[in-house]
């Protein structure tokens, strides 16, 4: 069951690179793993670990303190590349409550919101003087305000609007996918199927 989305408050972790697409984010050759263990296992797998396949103390999502993080600051074009649902699956194993970046692959967008991951698009600028600000004061948090449709940034950075689709918003608020929001509406459809059999009685036959 995907996890209500009202508010969230965290440290922010900015993850570099442009175009960071689907395979970078979980290497396809992990997808076929049972997501029953957690993918979060998967996460930027290749990219966080150096030649020797161990983990980079460089790499930020290595430094101490980042796994606290559910906030996720990215590059332009971030999950571009294949389709793969298993990249959120990664990001909402691991914890990863919202990612903030200046523009997202179309389907990887999409995807996010059908799992509860509230992704965030914020200026280049302005992401760029948030990085900043991370890279100064690594303690820094970050609100994704769901509820309120807002996003508030520490310092001077101010206060941003979150916009989402509102049948979305409205399903990650309440936790519910798709499918789970429509069974709240069985009620209405159970009497609209109904009402139908009985004018349309020939349906029956």
């Amino acid at each position: 069951m995907m996890k209500a989305f009202i508010r969230e408050t965290s440290t922010a972790v900015a993850i570099p690179g442009v175009n960071c697409d689907t395979d970078q984010i979980i290497p396809g050759r992990f997808l076929k793993a049972d997501r029953a263990q957690g993918y979060g296992q998967f996460l930027f797998h290749d990219i966080r670990r150096d030649e020797q396949k161990e983990l980079d103390p460089s790499f930020p999502l290595n430094k101490p303190g980042a796994d606290a993080a559910t906030i996720l600051l990215v590059e332009d074009n971030f999950g571009c590349g294949s389709s793969r649902e298993g990249a959120v699956y990664a990001l909402v194993d691991h914890g990863i409550r919202a990612v903030i970046g200046p523009s997202f692959g179309d389907i990887f967008f999409n995807n996010a919101l059908k799992n509860g991951l509230v992704p965030v698009r914020l200026s280049a600028d302005h992401c760029e003087s948030l990085a900043e600000h991370l890279n100064r004061f690594p303690d820094a948090e970050v609100t994704v305000d769901l509820e309120s449709a807002e996003l508030i940034l520490p310092g001077n950075l101010g206060t941003h609007p979150i916009t989402i689709d509102p049948f979305a918003r409205d399903c990650i608020l309440r936790g519910l996918d798709e499918i789970e929001m429509t069974f709240t509406f069985m009620e209405q459809i159970t009497a609209f199927e109904t009402d139908r059999m009985a004018s349309h009685s020939w349906l029956s036959r």
